[in-house]
């Protein structure tokens, strides 16, 4: 089996994060060759940036370009569009980030060898290790002044939607009060469990896979310290009506994701989710945290990104 094989989906608990994003960039470094992508790289970066307005705050998520750039030139990319975040990042690459003048919009936690969205909130026996590494998570963010943490409900694992949703409202209890008192925001993430063709497309057997769902959970914490990742890719894909539930529920978001459908690729015109319109939706309730891009590249990176920031520059 190709390493970059979407086969890889039907044992995602025995691949780490590393090995996924791998599967997910696959296609894209086959097409490109590395002195090409070298040469892309250099014109990208003698161009002007990308956002004129600066309206809304834009970032760039680590995992998915990781297989293109190491850190420095990751760094160079986004100062090099005017994204002010790399988010997701390792807590290792905090002290380059400040100084390279750039933020963390939202702060990982670490799962090894699982991804971290597999074991969650959902399941009491994976609290232990869930609240060890959102604890770090929220520490090591707090120190550097990150405002938000992401977090996961986990696989269903045969609990009940029920059941599922009382554990992780007394499991977020047992945390939020920390993330409290270093005033980050933990920030759940609803994804999609649809799309099975890729393990970083969909994730069947997700537990928190509908907003209404993910929205209870915050409402029943009760803290402002708990809120929504709103990954637009995961809610059309489940939900549907992306600008009307921004409105609906302005309150609980913390965080945006963007990337394409279907595929989760580019924002281009290949794909059915009008990211101009979602961001004047965004400016209309008041959103003031960064949007960040989390496609899966299928060409060029940096032609990619800059189209998405342009388009997104509202």
């Amino acid at each position: 089996m190709n390493e970059f094989d979407g086969s890889r989906a039907d044992s995602p608990d025995r691949a780490s994060r590393r090995d996924l994003l791998r599967a997910a960039a696959g296609a894209a470094v086959l097409g490109l060759g590395s002195g090409a992508q070298t040469v892309k790289a250099a014109t990208m970066t003698e161009q002007a940036s990308a956002i004129k307005n600066g309206r809304i705050k834009q970032s760039i998520v680590h995992w998915c370009f990781e297989p293109f750039w190491n850190i420095d030139e990751f760094i160079k990319q986004a100062k090099a569009l005017g994204c002010t975040s790399i988010e997701l990042v390792p807590p290792q690459y905090f002290p380059k980030l400040k100084e390279a003048g750039l933020t963390n919009a939202i702060g990982q936690i670490d799962m090894s060898p699982d991804p971290p969205f597999m074991r969650g909130f959902n399941n009491p026996k994976h609290w232990d290790k869930v609240i060890k590494a959102t604890t770090e998570a929220i520490d090591a963010c707090s120190e550097y002044g990150y405002k938000n943490v992401i977090c996961f409900t986990g696989y269903a694992d045969g609990l009940s939607a029920e059941q599922g949703a009382a554990n992780c409202v007394e499991g977020f209890k047992k945390i939020v009060g920390h993330a409290e008192k270093k005033n980050v925001v933990l920030c759940l993430e609803m994804l999609n469990s649809r799309v099975d063709d890729h393990p970083m497309k969909g994730h069947p057997g997700y537990q928190g896979d509908h907003t209404d769902y993910c929205i209870d959970i915050i409402k029943r914490v009760g803290s402002p310290n708990l809120k929504l990742l709103y990954d637009f890719y995961h809610v059309q894909i489940m939900d549907g009506d992306l600008i009307k539930r921004l409105h609906q529920h302005r309150r609980y978001i913390g965080h945006i994701h963007t990337a394409g459908n279907p595929g989760r690729c580019e924002l281009d015109a290949n794909q059915e989710i009008q990211y101009p319109a979602l961001m004047k939706a965004l400016l209309e309730i008041g959103y003031e945290g960064h949007v960040g891009h989390e496609f899966i590249p299928t060409r060029d990176p940096l032609e990619g990104l800059r189209e998405a920031v342009t388009l997104c520059d509202v």
